[in-house]
């Protein structure tokens, strides 16, 4: 297992989880989000490839509809 910190909050995942994993377990797969890694906006196209590593800085917006 390694930790990482969500929107503020230290999470423990388990090692060679990627983008898209985690987000399946936090049940927005699907979803409309944006995810910044240590500072950085990372392109939906690389959520697969993006494994995270211990200690990494996330956060997650989710899009919310409505008028």
């Amino acid at each position: 297992m390694i930790q990482v910190t969500i929107n503020g909050a230290t999470r423990q995942i388990p090692q060679h989880f990627n983008l898209s994993q985690l987000l399946e377990e936090m049940q927005l797969a699907g979803k409309r989000v944006a995810i910044e890694r240590n500072g950085e906006i990372v392109p939906r196209s690389q959520y697969t490839a993006v494994e995270l590593l211990h200690n990494d800085q996330l956060e997650i917006v989710v899009a919310v509809g409505g008028g």
